[in-house]
């Protein structure tokens, strides 16, 4: 069985309730007025913002929670605290502003402590007991700390919505990097005049409202989510991310900078893709164009999965590898000779050949390589030249040969 909570401020006669708080409402006018005051005096770079009839937010707000209170009071301490809405616009300016909320916690607790002095003058001025009184007491206090969650309710909706806002004009900023030239969008007047190093000056107006300073040089990467609910990466805030496009994408500035590489490897840790070469930055959409066709390849099983690559570490396969009809037409053509060796013998001899474009060494220095007695490599070498006869002089016609075999090799067609 549980037993009630002896309430000493329940057992105060209701005519001494209706008394006490008759005059504390008497006092609320000067005592908003004089709390106000005081912390104007210990906070003077408070700012007094009027409402729609002039007067300030502030004093209004004071005014406000002394009345509530005193109703709460009066109807008994174990209702639920009701809090004027005011104190979350209070915690919504500060976070509009950029500032923490110490501050305003601060003015709060000077708050309640002047108002509780004279409460308590009213108390002993109406024979409140102590017992009462401390229970009101610990009352105020728990209101305090309703004021303090409706603050840190408004400054998490600015925080929010600020958040919001700049990835929103961060998205468009990214947009506007990627789009060609032709398309950026550009003032008409005498204002259309590109910036410093050539910028649009609407992609400058775009940069500076985020706080992004315009770099010389940007890359561009690509990525591909490990899981649909993936942590975005922890990257610097000079790094522009938007996690909203199905393959989030980042604009990495100064990406040749002394540790810039390692940053941005531990911050995608667990997430696949791949970062384009450093180009000037209104050649963006240049980095990002080769980031995607690295992520392709990596989507094929064709380039490592679970780590950001770097594009210029993986030229070959970029260049040989995503002109996919031109590189297999040529293929046809340039290896039709081994179409009568059978998939087997055909594929060492490509194998072989391709050991010997590379190299141009002699036969054991080709066996070496490829794991397999010079005699063989000697036998093999003139299946090759009976197969292709004079085009293996022609020095164009081993540079195609040796594009297609490296194809294949990085398909995995050819050891």
């Amino acid at each position: 069985m549980v037993t009630a909570v002896r309430s000493a401020w329940r057992e105060v006669p209701p005519y001494q309730v209706r008394q006490f708080a008759a005059l504390a409402l008497d006092e609320v006018p000067a005592l908003a007025q004089d709390i106000l005051r005081e912390i104007r005096h210990e906070y003077p770079q408070l700012p007094l913002v009027p409402d729609e009839f002039g007067e300030p937010r502030a004093l209004v707000g004071i005014r406000q929670s002394l009345e509530h209170f005193v109703a709460h009071m009066t109807s008994g301490l174990d209702g639920p605290h009701v809090h004027p809405r005011v104190f979350q616009e209070f915690g919504r300016g500060e976070g509009m502003q950029g500032r923490s909320l110490d501050a305003l916690q601060a003015i709060y607790r000077l708050g309640v402590r002047l108002a509780w002095r004279r409460l308590a003058e009213i108390g002993q001025q109406v024979a409140i007991p102590a017992p009462a009184m401390y229970e009101l007491a610990e009352s105020g206090f728990e209101y305090l700390d309703g004021l303090v969650a409706e603050s840190v309710r408004g400054y998490a909706e600015a925080a929010a919505r600020q958040a919001g806002e700049r990835l929103r004009l961060q998205r468009r900023l990214m947009e506007q990097l990627f789009a060609s030239p032709g398309k950026r969008p550009r003032r008409s007047g005498a204002g259309a005049a590109d910036g410093a190093g050539g910028v649009p000056p609407a992609l400058a107006e775009r940069a500076a409202r985020i706080g992004w300073p315009l770099p010389e040089r940007v890359a561009v990467a690509v990525l591909l989510r490990p899981a649909r609910e993936a942590v975005a990466p922890a990257v610097a805030p000079d790094v522009l991310l938007d996690m909203e496009c199905e393959r989030p994408r980042m604009v990495v500035p100064e990406p040749d900078a002394p540790g810039r590489r390692e940053l941005l490897g531990r911050a995608a840790a667990g997430w696949s893709g791949a970062i384009g070469p450093a180009v000037p930055l209104l050649d963006a959409a240049k980095s990002l164009r080769w980031a995607g066709a690295a992520v392709d390849l990596t989507e094929r099983g064709l380039l490592p999965a679970g780590e950001l690559l770097q594009c210029t570490e993986h030229t070959e396969a970029l260049v040989l590898l995503p002109p996919e009809e031109l590189i297999d037409d040529l293929t046809r053509r340039r290896l039709a000779p081994l179409d009568s060796c059978g998939p087997t013998h055909g594929r060492r001899l490509a194998e072989t050949l391709l050991a010997w474009l590379e190299t141009r060494g002699g036969a054991p220095e080709i066996a070496a390589r490829l794991g397999v007695h010079p005699q063989t490599v000697r036998y093999r070498l003139r299946q090759i030249r009976e197969l292709w006869g004079g085009e293996m002089d022609d020095p164009d016609r081993r540079f195609e040969l040796e594009l297609v075999l490296r194809a294949r090799r990085l398909r995995g067609e050819l050891s």
